[in-house]
């Protein structure tokens, strides 16, 4: 999800939640900074939707659940919460009210789609301020521009495997939800300019002849 700084203000946590009760936009905070959760793209929401619909049908009849966007994660160090683009989880979902609303903390799968804004932080920062989460045991990150998938599996403290994904005819497996996945699904309707082209660092020119 995009991240647009809200205003260069500090707030309390009060008045955060406050905020995020009063407003039908999604907020996040950090040690007194607020920021919009806001302007992801068209492409960014299919991949979602497909990835949701995707488990949800996998997932029938068993006791595990899909959230959305929409649900707070509770962070250890990086508090109070999140907005992961997914998150799921099998067995009972443990939710903690804070100030009257309701977090998630038992997630087991963390979901981020990339974007050019936020790639950096998912992939570093983030990411270790998730292995906070005692029950969080796979990582997936999904790019918007070409068929590429990273996936992240818990193999002990400390240890995380890492796989990538770069053909539509990949699958992934998630452990933690005992299904798999395949790359055609996640990126379906998703239409690329250039899916086999390299990718260079910003600022790094190409001979174009």
């Amino acid at each position: 999800m995009t991240a647009l700084l809200k205003k260069d203000v500090e707030y309390t946590l009060e008045e955060y939640i406050e905020l995020e009760k009063s407003s039908e936009e999604k907020f996040e905070f950090y040690d007194g900074a607020v920021w919009s959760m806001a302007g992801a793209s068209i492409d960014h929401e299919t991949i979602i939707s497909n990835l949701d619909f995707s488990l949800r049908r996998q997932l029938q009849g068993r006791n595990c659940r899909v959230f959305l966007s929409n649900t707070r994660v509770k962070v250890p160090i990086y508090p109070p919460y999140r907005y992961p683009d997914l998150s799921a989880m099998c067995g009972r979902p443990n939710i903690e009210t804070l100030l009257g609303l309701e977090v998630l903390t038992n997630p087991s799968l963390i979901v981020e789609v990339l974007s050019p804004s936020t790639e950096a932080f998912d992939l570093n920062d983030k990411f270790t301020y998730y292995k906070s989460i005692e029950s969080f045991t796979e990582y997936l990150l999904i790019s918007q521009d070409r068929p590429h998938v990273i996936l992240y599996t818990k193999q002990g403290e400390n240890v995380w495997l890492q796989r990538e994904y770069n053909s539509l005819n990949d699958s992934v497996y998630l452990t933690s939800l005992d299904c798999e996945i395949h790359l055609i699904d996640i990126y379906e309707n998703i239409e690329f300019l250039h899916p086999d082209r390299p990718r260079f660092p910003v600022g790094l020119e190409r001979d174009e002849r």
